[in-house]
C-alpha cells in the first residue's frame, strides 16, 4: 500500500490529489461533481486514476475528504426540523442571541430568523448554578411534555441546552436518557458534549447547527463510505475539519459542526503548505470556486485561527481556520433586476447545469461565461478534459442580457466581470482593514477553478503586491486535505481570577486535558502515533466582555507559574492593541489544548532552468479594459524556472486558466509558481 489520496468535492468539480509515498510525488485529477448522485464522482475519479496511471484502489491506505455539505445545508436552510429543550425561564436564548443586527450601517438590515423558531423551544424544569452544582434535578414530567409537544410540531430531532451545562452536563444527559426511553427515534444531542463553552447563546447555537446538519451529513458520509468500499479502497476516509486538521468517520458523524468549514479549511491548509514550502511570508489565500470566493490571512506559512465564524446567517464557536467569504464564484449567475440593473449572484449554476459554456444544460450567463465571451478562456479543455468550452454558447447567453440595454456582448461581459470583482473588492478591503494589514505587502495565492482566472483583476484593484499561482491551483484544496495533520481541540471553562489561589485548579485542569487528549488519540489512531500538545487560554482584564487567546507553556500551568501566564497575556495584548495594563486584574476564562500529529508531506518538484524564451502557442483576440488586445496563449506545462513575460497573456493548463491583464509581469520561480506583479510604473484605474 503506497498511496494517499485527498479529495475536495466542490459545486462544479471534484478535485483529487494523490501522493505516491515511494517518492513523495503528487498526481492530480478533476472530474465533474455529481450533486444528483453523491459518491459517483469518487468512483469516476478513482477509475480514471486506475485507467490513466495504473493505480489500484486496493493500494490506497489513506483517504481524506473535504466537503461543503454541512455549510450548504445551513446557508440554504435545508437542515432537519429541530426542537430545543432549554431551562425553564431561559427559552429565548436563540431569539435574543447577541441583540445585534448583521450589518450595523445598513438601515434595512434585519436579524435572521433562528433555525429553531420560538414555538419549537420547550421548557425543562431543572437548574444548576454557575459552579455546576445541581440545584434542581430534572423533572421527568416536563421532559415528557416537551417530547410530546416536539412530536406535535413535527420535529425530527432535539437539542438539549441547559443553563451552566458547560460546568456540569449531568442534567442534559438525564434529559437525553428520558427522551431515549420514550422517543428513541428522535435524534438527541447535548450542548455540553458538542462544545462545552461558557455563554449560553454561543454554546446553544453551536449545538443547534451540529444537530441541524447531522442527518444530511450522516447520509452523505454513508454514501461516500459505500462508494469507497465498492471501488475496493480498504480504509475508511478521514474528514477534514474546520480547524485545518482531519478526523475519523465516526467522529465526523457525531460532531458534524467540526466539519462545517471542512472544504474551505482544506484550501487554506493547502495554501499554507505552499506558502511555508516556497518561502512566502505574507499571503492572502484566494479560493474561488463555482459558488463563492473565500479569503484567509496566512503569515509565515500559518493561517489565522478564530471562533465565531459566520456560517450563512449564524456564528459557530468551535476553533476554525479564519476564512471569510468575499463574493461570488465562477458559476454565479448574472441577471437583470426589475429596474434593468445588472446583478451577479448569489445564485450559482453549480455543476448541474453549470455555466452555459460547459454544455451541461445551463441557459443563464455566469461569470465564467463572461470570461469566455471576452475571449479569455476557451483556448484549451478544462477540468482534465472534462469540459470543452463553448465560446459561442457563452456569447449567446451574454447577448440575452446585453440586448435589452443596447450594448455589445463584450461590454456586457466585462460589466459582469467588473461587478463580480467589485463585490469581492468591497469585502476583501474590509477584511484587510479588520486585520490591520497593508495590502502592498501581500500577495494573493490564487487557486480553485476560478481563482487564477479572476485573481489578477481583483489584486490590481486592491493594489496588492501581486498574485502567486501555484503549479496545480485547481486542485489545491484536495492537496490541503492530504497534507492536513491529525488534529483535535479540547476545552475546559475555568472562569477564575488569575491569583495564587487558582494554581492547583489550573494544574488539575491541565492534567485532565492532557489525559483526555491522549485518550482520544489512542482510541482513534493507536497509542504509538507521535503527537504534540499546544496549550492556550482565553484571557481578559476583569470587567471586559470578551477574551483573547494566549499561547501558554504546559510547564507554567503545572508548576503554578502564574507570573509567566500573566506576562504572556500582557505581551499578546500589546501585540494586538499596542498597550497593556500591569495593574489591572486578569481573568482566565477557558483553558484550551490542541493535539496534533503530523502526516507525510509531498515533495515539491523544482523546475529546470529556462534556456530560451517562452513558447507562445497562438495569438487570440481578447476584450480587456474596454478594448481588443492581441493576447498570447502559453501552456503552463512548457514553462521553466526563470521564464519571464508581460501581459496580456492567457496561461492554459489541465485544471484552470490563468488570465494576466496588460501591464502585469509574470515570473516563474524554481517551484513552478507564477509570480504575477504590476510592471514598474504601471497604473490601472477605473
Amino acid at each position: 500500500m503506497t498511496y494517499r489520496v485527498g479529495v475536495d468535492i466542490g459545486g462544479s468539480f471534484t478535485d483529487f490529489a494523490l501522493l505516491d509515498e515511494r517518492d513523495n510525488s503528487i498526481r492530480t485529477l478533476k472530474v465533474l461533481s455529481r450533486p444528483d448522485s453523491p459518491g459517483n464522482e469518487i468512483t469516476t475519479g478513482l477509475a480514471a486514476f486506475q485507467q490513466r496511471d495504473g493505480i489500484n484502489p486496493a493500494d490506497i491506505h489513506y483517504f481524506t475528504h473535504g466537503t461543503t455539505v454541512g455549510v450548504n445545508a445551513v446557508i440554504q436552510r435545508k437542515g432537519v426540523k429541530l426542537a430545543l429543550f432549554a431551562t425553564e425561564g431561559f427559552c429565548d436564548v436563540l431569539e435574543l442571541a447577541r441583540l445585534k443586527i448583521p450589518h450595523i450601517h445598513d438601515l434595512f438590515s434585519r436579524r435572521p430568523a433562528p433555525l429553531i423558531t420560538r414555538d419549537r423551544v420547550f421548557a425543562i424544569k431543572e437548574r444548576s448554578d454557575r459552579d455546576g452544582n445541581v440545584l434542581l434535578l430534572v423533572d421527568r414530567q416536563s421532559v415528557i411534555e416537551a417530547v410530546n409537544a416536539a412530536r406535535g410540531a413535527g420535529c425530527q430531532g432535539i437539542v438539549v441546552s441547559l443553563l451552566h451545562s458547560y460546568r456540569n452536563g449531568s442534567n442534559e444527559a438525564q434529559v437525553r436518557e428520558i427522551v431515549a426511553e420514550i422517543a428513541p427515534d428522535l435524534l438527541t444531542s447535548c450542548s455540553a458534549e458538542i462544545w462545552p463553552i461558557i455563554r449560553e447563546y454561543e454554546r446553544t447555537i453551536t449545538a443547534v447547527i451540529n444537530a441541524y446538519v447531522q442527518p444530511k451529513v450522516i447520509q452523505y458520509l454513508d454514501s461516500f463510505e459505500r462508494a469507497l468500499k465498492e471501488m475496493g479502497v480498504p480504509v475508511l476516509p478521514r474528514i477534514t475539519k474546520s480547524n485545518g486538521g482531519v478526523m475519523g468517520l465516526a467522529q465526523a458523524k457525531a460532531e458534524c459542526v467540526q466539519m462545517v468549514l471542512s472544504g474551505t479549511a482544506s484550501g487554506v491548509m493547502g495554501a499554507s503548505y505552499i506558502a511555508e514550502s516556497c518561502g512566502f511570508d505574507r499571503l492572502l489565500s484566494l479560493d474561488i470556486g463555482g459558488t463563492s470566493a473565500d479569503v484567509a490571512v496566512i503569515i509565515d506559512g500559518r493561517p489565522e485561527y478564530g471562533s465565531g465564524e459566520i456560517i450563512g446567517d449564524f456564528p459557530i464557536y468551535i476553533p476554525s481556520v479564519s476564512v471569510t467569504s468575499v463574493g461570488q464564484g465562477g458559476g454565479s449567475i448574472a441577471w437583470l433586476d426589475s429596474l434593468g440593473v445588472l446583478q451577479v449572484g448569489p445564485d450559482s449554476a453549480g455543476s448541474l447545469p453549470g455555466p452555459v459554456c460547459f454544455r451541461r444544460g445551463g441557459t443563464e450567463a455566469t461569470a465564467t461565461d463572461a470570461f469566455a465571451a471576452c475571449g479569455l478562456i476557451g483556448h484549451g479543455d478544462l477540468g482534465y478534459n472534462a469540459v470543452q468550452v463553448d465560446v459561442a454558447g457563452a456569447r449567446a447567453a451574454v447577448e440575452k442580457l446585453a440586448a435589452p440595454l443596447g450594448i455589445s456582448v463584450e461590454e456586457m461581459a466585462e460589466n459582469i466581470i467588473a461587478l463580480a470583482i467589485s463585490s469581492m473588492y468591497s469585502d476583501t478591503s474590509g477584511l484587510i482593514s479588520r486585520f490591520g494589514l497593508d495590502p502592498r505587502e501581500f500577495y494573493f495565492l490564487a487557486f480553485g477553478g476560478a481563482g487564477p482566472m479572476m485573481g489578477c483583476f481583483l489584486a490590481r484593484e486592491l493594489k496588492l503586491k501581486g498574485v502567486v499561482v501555484p503549479p496545480t491551483p485547481g486542485v489545491l484544496s484536495a492537496l490541503g486535505g492530504l497534507v492536513a495533520d491529525v488534529k483535535n481541540d479540547f476545552i475546559r471553562t475555568v472562569y477564575c481570577d488569575l491569583t495564587a489561589a487558582v494554581a492547583e485548579d489550573l494544574k488539575a485542569n491541565t492534567q485532565d486535558l492532557r489525559t483526555e487528549a491522549e485518550g482520544w488519540l489512542a482510541r482513534e489512531y493507536g497509542a504509538d502515533l507521535p503527537y504534540q500538545l499546544s496549550f492556550s487560554a482565553d484571557m481578559r482584564y476583569r470587567g471586559q466582555s470578551f477574551e483573547i487567546d494566549v499561547a501558554l507553556q504546559e510547564s507554567w500551568l503545572l508548576a503554578g507559574d502564574l507570573a509567566a501566564v500573566r506576562a504572556a497575556f500582557d505581551a499578546h495584548h500589546t501585540r494586538l492593541f499596542g498597550h497593556h495594563d500591569e495593574l489591572a486584574a486578569v481573568q482566565l476564562i477557558n483553558l484550551r489544548l490542541v493535539l496534533s500529529s503530523p502526516t507525510p508531506k509531498p515533495r515539491l518538484i523544482t523546475l529546470a532552468q529556462a534556456s530560451g524564451p517562452v513558447t507562445v502557442l497562438s495569438e487570440v483576440d481578447a476584450w480587456i479594459d474596454g478594448q481588443w488586445w492581441q493576447v498570447g496563449v502559453v501552456s503552463r506545462g512548457a514553462l521553466l524556472a526563470g521564464h519571464q513575460f508581460i501581459g496580456p497573456v492567457i496561461i492554459t493548463q489541465d485544471d484552470c486558466t490563468t488570465c494576466v491583464p496588460p501591464q502585469m509581469q509574470v515570473d516563474v520561480d524554481r517551484f513552478g509558481n507564477l509570480i504575477i506583479t504590476p510592471q514598474t510604473g504601471a497604473h490601472h484605474g477605473n
